[in-house]
């Protein structure tokens, strides 16, 4: 007899009826959720919904009622006027630049604090001061920070830069930290169980399975801080945030037209290349 046949004749049927009843018993209650939680849970959600809606005053008619203003803003944008071109991707390049170097900064101060706010490699007396500090540092705006420290460092870039690398250790510091706490534990009790020092642990357990998920969110920081450097602009931090702010006060609309067009170039070129690498690397 052949090992194909022997092995049809031999191996037990993979199919849901071959389960024990207390196996898909066990199995159902894993993964169904309890009615009762459900059906509390709707109610709750709309009443919540209904409370929200009422307190931040969102109003339907309103904005019905004032889509007409809407349009005709929109108008004024066009036709853009692209006299300034020189101007803007100047500010533009700066505004990238900004950007470049504040991701690096805050990825890497946020990698080394993540290391200090994931559960499975730091202890308690660590753990919560990191998280309480990543706290503090994501419940303030960027703009308070690009407003501190344009009163330390002046106007200017470096001023946004500073700001986009502390803001940076409030977000992607504790997305790092939960991409290191969810990685596969088995490795990292094997090399305990040898003798790995905790650098070695991290190094060789940790970093090369969360490398991906680092990378990802490394970029997606980048595509972040883009956006952020045009705000940060409005407070004399550099990049083309100020520019935009001027025409705007100026009335300027065919200037402002071509400056949102040439930012969102920017930003669709940024996602197309920051999803092309996420590709490559997944």
């Amino acid at each position: 007899m052949s090992a194909s046949a022997f092995n049809r004749q031999d191996a037990p049927e993979r199919t849901g009826s071959a389960l024990d009843p207390a196996d898909r018993a066990r199995m159902e209650r894993a993964f169904t959720v309890p009615r009762a939680r459900f059906m509390l849970g709707i109610p709750l959600a709309v009443l919540l919904l209904i409370w929200s809606f009422t307190g931040a005053q969102f109003n339907f008619a309103k904005l019905g009622a004032g889509a007409v203003n809407m349009g005709e803003f929109l108008s004024r944008l066009f036709p853009p006027d692209f006299s300034k071109f020189g101007t803007i991707v100047e500010l533009l390049i700066e505004t990238f630049q900004m950007a470049v170097v504040g991701t690096v900064l805050g990825a890497a101060l946020s990698l080394f604090v993540a290391f200090a706010a994931a559960s499975n490699l730091s202890p308690r007396w660590l753990y919560y001061p990191a998280r309480w500090m990543m706290n503090i540092i994501r419940s303030v705006p960027d703009l308070v920070f690009a407003l501190m420290f344009v009163s330390a460092v002046g106007l200017g870039p470096f001023a946004g830069i500073l700001a986009m690398t502390l803001g940076s250790l409030g977000s992607i510091g504790k997305i790092f930290a939960e991409a290191m706490e969810s990685v596969d534990e088995g490795p990292i009790v094997a090399m305990q169980a040898v003798g790995a020092s905790p650098r070695q642990v991290i190094q060789y357990g940790v970093l090369p399975q969360a490398a991906p998920l680092l990378v990802s969110y490394t970029l997606l920081l980048f595509e972040g801080n883009v956006r952020g450097a045009t705000i940060l602009g409005l407070v004399g931090a550099g990049g083309i945030g100020l520019e935009l702010t001027t025409a705007m006060r100026m009335y300027d609309y065919g200037h402002l037209s071509a400056i949102i067009i040439c930012i969102i170039v920017l930003v669709t070129a940024i996602d197309q290349g920051s999803a092309l690498i996420r590709r490559r690397i997944s």
